[in-house]
């Protein structure tokens, strides 16, 4: 517990080992199994290299991930990777535990983390790329989730993986999401970007949706910089910090308004969607953009897709999570709605600070204890659907906290 109170990272990674690749991938594809390389070109000298670079020249240079030698994260410059580099040999040691549940526990236990939602690294790389075919993809997406169900099986009760959906074959999609689900695997993720020319609102995708209410599981959207689908920022800016600064709130814009364009909230009145990574200072301009847009627009394109404003499907069946440091955070969650507001920690991933719970908590948030108790703990389990009852079932024999009751909402 942290402060006094349960805690549920919904957005925490794994940090793949290279070596998992060839044991759980098929035998035909192992030759497309991820390996690392050397990133600076070979006999490179000194002076080439501070021509080329400047000050960075004289920095490690790390090695990447590359499949059959193509860098598998696309547009990053080396001079981006250099600088990165900084910052991994910071969090090694935390990078390293990603990638075992032994690893995972230890740092939970370490900073008050209870229960954790597992999500993808570099698995979200090598499924969303359009440049593979559908075999190649689903094998991608089914020996990370073989592997997860594996680390999760470690301890259950505190380690929840979600299944990674490849959207290359949407026929195949609610297969791939079942036999995640037998592993004990118990969300589903996928990227909010297009992917073959399919926006999340395809109706190719409508049986998945319906497949996430029948099984009664959320359905996580977590962006990913440089990925090789089509991205905002990607073809307009060539540096890393200009499309990482894009890609994560922009996409998660328009995944909201690709699925309410296309009906699928309206279709799917229990589907229940998480916007992770992205912040949730954008939204309540982004709804009223939208709710707005309804209510002037001169042709009513949208039919029987759209019969409520569209805030309203945010506020009954999204949830959105937050970032410490944002301003007016308050504020913003008062406007979105205290129940539609969850947090991750983003562990371990070096874009975010190690010390992001110590921030949560910190007196500057200005979030009262029942808003923060609503975030950590009512919200996510919420979210989760039917397993988190029994997952939350060792903390409901502690006496209760103060003020647990938010918007209507008690958890015992």
């Amino acid at each position: 517990m942290r402060n006094g109170m349960p805690l549920l990272d919904i957005d925490r990674h794994v940090v793949e080992p290279l070596s998992m690749w060839p044991e759980y991938l098929p035998a035909a594809y192992r030759d497309v199994a991820p390996d690392a390389r050397p990133l600076a070109p070979p006999g490179e000298s000194l002076d080439e290299r501070l021509a080329r670079l400047g000050p960075q020249a004289l920095l490690p240079t790390p090695p990447i991930l590359t499949v059959q030698g193509r860098p598998l994260i696309r547009g990053m410059s080396e001079r981006a990777y250099v600088e990165a580099n900084l910052h991994v040999e910071e969090r090694r040691h935390q990078l390293i535990a990603g990638g075992s549940a032994a690893g995972q526990l230890a740092d939970m236990d370490a900073t008050g983390v209870d229960l954790a939602m597992l999500l993808p690294t570099h698995a979200g790389f090598l499924v969303y790329d359009d440049e593979i075919d559908a075999g190649r993809s689903r094998a991608y997406a089914d020996a990370y989730n073989r592997w997860l169900a594996d680390l999760c099986q470690e301890a259950p009760q505190r380690l929840l993986g979600a299944v990674l959906l490849s959207r290359h074959d949407p026929t195949q999609m609610v297969s791939d999401l079942e036999a995640g689900l037998k592993r004990g695997l118990c969300a589903a993720v996928i990227r909010p970007n297009p992917v073959q020319g399919r926006t999340l609102g395809a109706p190719e995708l409508d049986p998945f949706y319906a497949a996430c209410v029948a099984h009664d599981i959320p359905l996580l959207l977590h962006e990913g910089t440089h990925t090789r689908v089509e991205t905002v920022g990607a073809t307009r800016f060539a540096s890393h910090f200009a499309q990482h600064v894009c890609s994560h709130p922009l996409e998660m814009m328009m995944a909201f308004l690709s699925l309410l364009e296309a009906g699928v909230f309206e279709r799917h009145p229990r589907l229940r969607v998480a916007f992770l990574e992205a912040g949730c200072g954008f939204l309540p301009y982004w709804l009223w953009r939208i709710d707005h847009a309804v209510e002037v627009a001169q042709v009513n394109e949208l039919g029987g897709h759209v019969r409520q404003r569209p805030s309203g499907y945010f506020r009954r069946q999204c949830w959105i999570a937050l970032e410490p440091t944002e301003p007016l955070l308050p504020q913003n969650i008062d406007h979105i709605g205290t129940a539609r507001v969850v947090f991750g920690t983003d562990f371990p991933h070096i874009d975010h600070d190690a010390g992001i719970l110590a921030d949560l908590f910190a007196d500057r948030t200005g979030l009262r204890r029942e808003v923060l108790q609503a975030v950590v703990w009512d919200n996510p389990l919420r979210l989760l659907g039917p397993r988190s009852a029994s997952l939350a079932e060792p903390w409901t024999r502690m006496p209760p906290l103060k003020g647990r009751a938010v918007e209507g909402l008690t958890v015992a």
